[in-house]
């Protein structure tokens, strides 16, 4: 009985082992045969976006690979590399009230990503991504600042990774 009960436990294990190898709970299809990546530090290519912004978006794509994936970071030979570029960074109004004024400003942030699948350049792809977070003009733009480049920033890792992982 023993016996038994360890060749079931040990087939439940293997099987477990196998649906894990071909599919992801978490929705994410990445090739077995990639193991790492690398996201290079991103160029700031406007000219009035915040100081420090091409680094914060650099990390958070590397954490959220980090923690929504299997891939391990390498500096050299990685599998799979995201090279990015800031290109554009906007204030603007909107919402037209009368007597010419505005209700709402809008952040706009797009960024350029080069993606490089080094296991399987067929996957390679190249583009643009934006996202945008809204406040009312009678707050002002330095007290919402980190709650908006925080939530464009994981809008923006968010539509990076499906587009690098998911096969949909």
């Amino acid at each position: 009985m023993k016996t038994k009960n360890l060749i079931f436990s040990a087939l439940v294990i293997s099987v477990a082992i196998f649906f894990e190898a071909c599919y992801s709970f978490s929705g994410i299809t990445i090739d077995p045969n990639v193991r790492s990546y690398k996201v290079n530090l991103y160029d700031d290519n406007t000219l009035d976006a915040l100081p420090g912004l091409d680094q914060i978006f650099t990390e958070d794509l590397k954490e959220k690979i980090r923690t929504q994936s299997r891939l391990i970071y390498a500096d050299q030979n990685p599998d799979v590399e995201f090279t990015g570029a800031i290109v554009d960074y906007r204030i603007t109004s909107e919402a037209p009230q009368q007597g010419e004024t505005t209700a709402i400003n809008r952040l706009t942030i797009k960024v350029l990503v080069d993606f490089k699948n080094n296991v399987n350049p067929d996957k390679n792809w190249k583009k643009n991504f934006d996202f945008f977070f809204d406040w009312d003009t009678s707050t002002d733009f330095i007290s919402v600042q980190d709650e908006a480049i925080e939530t464009i920033s994981n809008q923006i890792n968010e539509y990076i990774f499906n587009e690098a992982f998911n096969d949909w």
